[in-house]
């Protein structure tokens, strides 16, 4: 993803309008587009600044995590149970998450979905 302009930049296009020239104008003077131009006037108007927003990021897991003690419980009540058999449960309760969506819940608050325990080192032969 591309980086957002420098504040510096921002900064000069909007004094350049402020001292009277169009934002067309300033934005080919500066060889930025006229839609940048408009966005970082919008959010100088309503934010008091031109800041770029944050970019990136995760936005949608605290859809899960809101529900992480029900997950947990289920987890608890039922400790072999998969994925899929999880969504269903789930879905039972008027929740519908995708198989990928859980897998992530799961490395994100360390669950492990290990069936047994690891085996203990052969004794006869060494293993690489």
């Amino acid at each position: 993803m591309a980086k957002p302009l420098s504040m510096d930049l921002r900064e000069r296009v909007l004094a350049c309008i402020g001292g009277g020239v169009s934002g067309r104008q300033a934005a080919e003077r500066f060889g930025v587009s006229a839609a940048s131009v408009s966005r970082w006037r919008t959010r100088e108007r309503e934010q008091g600044d031109a800041q770029p927003r944050a970019q990136g990021g995760d936005r949608k897991s605290h859809r899960i995590d809101a529900h992480h003690a029900t997950i947990v419980a289920l987890l608890k009540a039922s400790p072999d149970i998969t994925i899929e058999e999880l969504r269903d449960s789930l879905s039972k309760q008027g929740l519908s998450f995708g198989y990928g969506t859980i897998r992530r819940f799961f490395e994100r608050h360390k669950i492990t979905r290990k069936k047994r325990p690891p085996m203990p080192q052969s004794k006869i032969a060494r293993m690489s």
